[in-house]
């Protein structure tokens, strides 16, 4: 059995690591596009062009499952890609229904990329779970670029999160996962203010459940 997981770059690793993990009996295969990163400035004709071929050179190489570790691609796309790639697609997108139950101030904040932000899906996610709930979108875009390339610049992240805290966020959401990659610094400013909460273990989770479906 192998899984497969997909991300424009680094985010995918954290994910990747965490089915290994998890699941250490089953083959992970991760591919990313490092060529083309970042994604969460691109529009979704130029994502699918590029996300296509890769998911099914992973179809190719024999995977029964893809992890789609990318909210910008899910919540962008997932649709069209469910349509051309042929096997199971488990898909991460911004945690805003669960953050919207947790929250007892009513605001949240939600960490992404301007194309995440953007997006229908990610409109429909706030419209049904959080249509009572303040969702606060602190400036991230340029986040991925500075995990991509290891040139973290902590004043920045520092200033983005306490502006959130600020305003009475009690859950902050990871909606990319190439901030799991500085999940421990923000639960560290968060630390007695907000829950900072991230997808790897629902993914998991239904990674497992869609496995038991499988013929």
């Amino acid at each position: 059995m192998k899984i497969g997981v997909f991300d424009s770059g680094v985010g995918g690793l954290s994910v990747a690591n965490a089915i290994k993990k998890a699941l250490p009996d089953y083959e992970v295969v991760l591919k990313e596009d490092k060529e083309h990163v970042p994604y969460g400035t691109k529009t979704p004709e130029v994502l699918l062009e590029l996300v296509t071929p890769i998911l099914q050179s992973l179809v190719n190489e024999g995977c029964n499952v893809i992890v789609v570790a990318c909210n910008t691609v899910t919540t962008t796309l997932i649709k069209d890609l469910r349509a051309i790639i042929k096997v199971p697609l488990v898909a991460i997108e911004p945690m805003v229904k669960p953050a919207a139950e947790l929250t007892k101030s009513n605001i949240i904040a939600v960490c992404a990329t301007p194309t995440t932000l953007a997006s229908a899906r990610y409109a429909w996610l706030k419209q049904v779970y959080a249509k009572n709930v303040q969702v606060l979108e602190p400036d991230c875009s340029d986040w991925v670029f500075m995990i991509e390339h290891n040139e973290i610049d902590q004043e920045k992240i520092d200033t983005r999160i306490r502006e959130v805290l600020d305003k009475g966020a009690d859950v902050i959401v990871l909606g990319c996962t190439h901030f799991h990659w500085i999940e421990e610094e923000i639960n560290k400013l968060s630390a007695g203010r907000a829950k900072v909460i991230q997808p790897e273990e629902a993914i998991i989770n239904r990674l497992k459940a869609v496995i038991e479906q499988l013929p």
